[in-house]
This record gives structure tokens, sequence and C-alpha cells, in this order.
């Protein structure tokens, strides 16, 4: 088959395409919005291809791409590229990089040292940045100095970049061909499989980072700088034992919080998760006391008992046919129960992807860290949030690590 030709293909990420010509794979490209703009794109970077069902050697590197995507370990380092097209000075940069293994990174420098041009740093980004062959040649797993993100070119962007080491399991860049398996501890940036579950088919992290990549510049640059969004969910059994240690945790350090809520648990021998509402209703009010919980404190998890035994205090299972509105609405009736509380458990309770509290200054600090100026107030602060939505949770995680972020 002589000329050049494209296909396009479905996978886990969406619709992707290649370009051939009789010495091999000339293009790849990754999925685009909406998908029908991913052959356009190829027809684009190729006009004299085709559209064409692919020869043998394509299907299996069309197999191989879908089946990494679908999280399998799949080695591409043996798919015939036709080269070329790319620069003399690019081509042993890019057989290094086609040697990292799925699961495991290397850095800019890392690889030019392996290059044997240890200042060539720069050249191998360059090198990255115009890579025609993304998956193939596996660019995503190429980082920054010091295991930060990098940019990354295809559609999607950083975003795009996230998604494939997680997709992957990489872990943090911790030397060359590190291939230890990520955990909470050793790759803290990679996503929650809990919070993706629980935001539904469709809307992951991934999805909402290059959401807000796309809505801003400003925060496409601290997607890039932080990393993967990781949003690990409260596992307490109800929304009842959540309120209550937030009630007792209120206008107190950490340290304080948990000692106090760890004698008033100990004042319910079986109860491990905290107090049901029937036993914080009849126990003395001097034991609390002795916990160290102040008499508003005390006022208020009676209230919150009393709610829950008339039913005002949403289960889980009925958290779910709720409405955020909703959920708060009921919630902000209990006496120390205001709306950063509910907000609060909306996002680190329920999962929620589209909650934004306006009221919590961390996150007003960080807004000012990403886009100048002083914190906004509130108002301001929900006025800019419409651009963010639906997912303004993903966009509050990363203004409060911007405001925990070195100045740079």
């Amino acid at each position: 088959m002589t000329g050049q030709f494209y296909t396009v293909f479905d996978t886990a990420i969406g619709c992707c395409g290649i370009a051939w010509g009789p010495d091999g794979i000339i293009g790849v490209q990754l999925p685009d919005i909406p998908p029908a703009e991913t052959a356009s794109r190829l027809a684009r970077r190729f006009p004299a291809a085709r559209a064409a069902a692919p020869p043998e050697a394509e299907r299996r590197a069309i197999d191989g791409i879908t089946a990494l995507l679908a999280g399998a370990a799949i080695d591409l380092g043996t798919v015939e590229l036709d080269l070329r097209q790319v620069p003399e000075g690019y081509r042993a940069i890019y057989a290094i990089a086609r040697r990292i293994p799925p699961g495991a990174t290397l850095t800019y420098g890392e690889i030019a040292e392996r290059l044997g041009e240890p200042g060539a740093a720069r050249l191998v980004g360059q090198a990255m940045g115009a890579n025609p062959f993304p998956i193939l040649m596996p660019c995503h797993r190429v980082l920054a100095a010091k295991g930060e993100t990098g940019g990354f070119s295809a559609p999607g962007g950083i975003a795009t970049k996230l998604r494939l080491l997680a997709i992957e399991g990489a872990p943090a860049a911790r030397g060359p061909f590190s291939t230890e398996p990520a955990t909470p501890e050793t790759a803290p940036g990679l996503f929650d499989d809990a919070l993706l579950d629980d935001w539904g088919p469709g809307c992951d992290a991934a999805v909402a980072a290059a959401h807000l990549a796309a809505a801003d510049p400003a925060l496409a640059r601290l997607i890039g700088r932080v990393g993967p969004m990781r949003l690990p969910l409260d596992r307490r059994s109800s929304l009842f034992a959540a309120l209550a240690e937030a009630i007792v945790y209120q206008q107190l350090t950490a340290k304080a919080a948990a000692t106090i809520y760890g004698r008033v648990k100990a004042l319910f021998k079986h109860a491990p998760d905290g107090p049901r509402p029937e036993q914080l209703r009849l126990v003395a009010e001097d034991a609390l006391r002795g916990a160290g919980l102040s008499r508003n404190k005390i006022l208020a998890l009676r209230d919150l008992a009393a709610h829950a035994e008339a039913g005002e205090i949403p289960s889980l299972a009925q958290a779910q046919t709720m409405s955020d509105d909703a959920i708060i609405e009921r919630l902000v009736a209990v006496r120390g129960v205001g709306r950063w509380t509910a907000q609060m458990l909306l996002i680190f309770r329920l999962g929620r992807p589209d909650v934004l509290p306006e009221d919590d200054y961390g996150l007003r600090k960080g807004y000012a860290a990403v886009f100048g100026g002083l914190p906004p107030d509130p108002r301001e602060l929900a006025a800019a949030g419409q651009a963010w939505r639906p997912f303004r949770t993903a966009a509050a995680w990363y203004l409060w690590r911007a405001a925990e972020l070195p100045k740079s």
C-alpha cells in the first residue's frame, strides 16, 4: 500500500487516531473535543493522507494502544515509526524515551544524561513538545526536574498527561525507571479511586482537570505544578458521625480536637465510629464536660442528636438522591452547623464534584496566589467560580494547594 492513510478508533480515554505510510506510522492523534475533531486534526496534519482500513502492522499498533489505555502493561517500543520527518537531533532522544516502560518515568535531565549530554535537558523538552507519536513515543512518561509534570502538547494538555500516568500507575519520579507500586505515601499525586467512583461515570479527576485547564490558563499552570488531584473520602458509616466530629473540631487545633474527640468516643465503648444519636441524648452533661467539650458544643451535639432522631439528618442512601442545596438546607438547621461545615461534608464525605466553599479563607488566599491581588471576598470568589462549573470541587482543591505552595 503506497501513499499516506489514517484511521480513528475508540479507546478508554476517547477517540484516537493514527496515520501511516509505507515506512511505518507517521503520526498519532489523542482524543479531542468533540470526538469528530480527531479525524479532522489528522487530516489537517497529513493533508495527503486518505481514510482507510489499517493493514496488519498498524492494526497491531492500534490494538496495543487500546490495551495500554485500558490499563494493560503493553510494550509498544517495537512498533515501527517513520522517523524521516523527525529532526536528526531528536531521534536518539526518542529512542531512549521509547524504552521507558509503562508505570515508570524519567526526567528531561535523566534522558540528557543517558544521551551523554547532561546539559541538554532543554533539548529533550523541545523534542517531547514536538513528538508526533504520543503513546508510541511515550513523552507522557518524561517529567520536568524534581518530578514536576512538565508540559504536554497533545489535546487536553497537562490534564491528558496526568491521566495517562494515572492509567499506567506511574509512581512519582524517584530515580531512573522506578517501577515500585504507587501508594499514597510514595505517589501522593495520583488519583483516589474512591473519588472517581463516587463522582460517577465520566466525571473523574482527569476530566475535571482538563476542564479547568481549558477554562483558565492560570489554573492550567497551577495544575501542571501541583499534579493530579487526590481527594480521599471520609469512610465513616454515617453523616451523623461526620457532623458530630466536625462540631467537636470547630475552633480547635487538629491535635487538641483529636484528643477531645477521642475522649468523647471513649465514653461509648460499643460505638467505635462515635456516639449514636440516642447515646448523645442520654449521656450526662458532666461526662461530656469532662471529655473537654464546651457548653456550646454540648448543646450543638444534643441538637444534632435531636435532628437525627427526628429523621432530619439524611442517611448516606438518602443523600445520594438529594441535591447539594437540599443537603445544605437540611444540615444548617442544626445548631453549630454552618454552610461551610455542610460544604466540607459534601466534598470530603459525599465526593460531590461541584462545590465551592466561598467563605473559606484558605481558598480565597489560594485564589490570590494564582490570580494576583488581595484575597477576594466570598461573593467575588463565587462569581469567578461560575467558569469552573461543573467541577468547582476540583478548582477548590487546587486553590487550597496553591495557598500552600512556596512563592515562585
